[in-house]
């Protein structure tokens, strides 16, 4: 079985340098098929914007990136290098009209190998995580399941440490709070030490007293 990969082969080094997307389907019972398009920071993994629909045409695919460019009002402000968008090879990713969206706003669009999910490691990991847990539950209506997704994505952007991200969360790297949490962890590491030494001096101390009345 192929699976996803833990890197891409050409790392980025700084947030909205470039961008996965893709889609994921669930099913709502009496509904049909719903498609979830999701935009993830490469860099960072956070997720800048998702939506369901019951279609996976291309103006699903720009009106998901239109809300992660408002987001982050990059068609408003100059930036060096807009985010490149990296996707499959899905009739929605290679179809005219996305091309024309994307050429719009200066985005370069980057598509997968055939037959090579592990491109796309990062986007494919978190679907199956989000998976796993939205999954659990059974939903009769569109707003169940829009209601589940918005949950996880807030766990997983803002409560969800990641090992690959040096136990940051994704919001802690987008938003570059990974120094400010680093020193909040060591002062409070070596605040824990010091209670720690503290307690053993005091432990130490009621053991001698106790072994002096003992003798005594």
């Amino acid at each position: 079985m192929i699976t996803a990969g833990d890197r891409f082969k050409n790392p980025t080094y700084r947030v909205n340098e470039m961008w996965q997307t893709d889609f994921t389907q669930f099913k709502v019972f009496g509904w049909g098929w719903y498609y979830l398009c999701t935009v993830l920071d490469d860099f960072s993994r956070y997720i800048l914007s998702w939506r369901l629909s019951t279609t996976m045409a291309a103006t699903d695919v720009e009106e998901t990136l239109q809300m992660a460019l408002d987001k982050n009002n990059i068609t408003q402000i100059k930036v060096k290098h807009r985010p490149r968008l990296l996707s499959d090879n899905g009739p929605c990713f290679v179809s005219h009209a996305l091309a024309k969206y994307l050429s719009r706003y200066k985005l370069t669009h980057v598509r997968s190998s055939p037959y090579h999910p592990m491109t796309q490691g990062k986007i494919e990991r978190y679907h199956r995580s989000m998976k796993n847990v939205v999954k659990l539950d059974t939903y009769f209506f569109p707003w169940e399941l829009e209601q589940a997704i918005s949950g996880f994505v807030t766990f997983y952007n803002n409560d969800r440490y990641h090992e690959s991200l040096d136990n940051m969360t994704p919001a802690d790297v987008f938003y570059g709070r990974v120094q400010e949490v680093k020193n909040k962890r060591e002062e409070t590491k070596q605040k824990t030490l010091e209670q720690r030494r503290q307690y053993n001096r005091q432990t130490t101390l009621n053991d001698l007293s106790l072994g002096w009345q003992t003798l005594s």
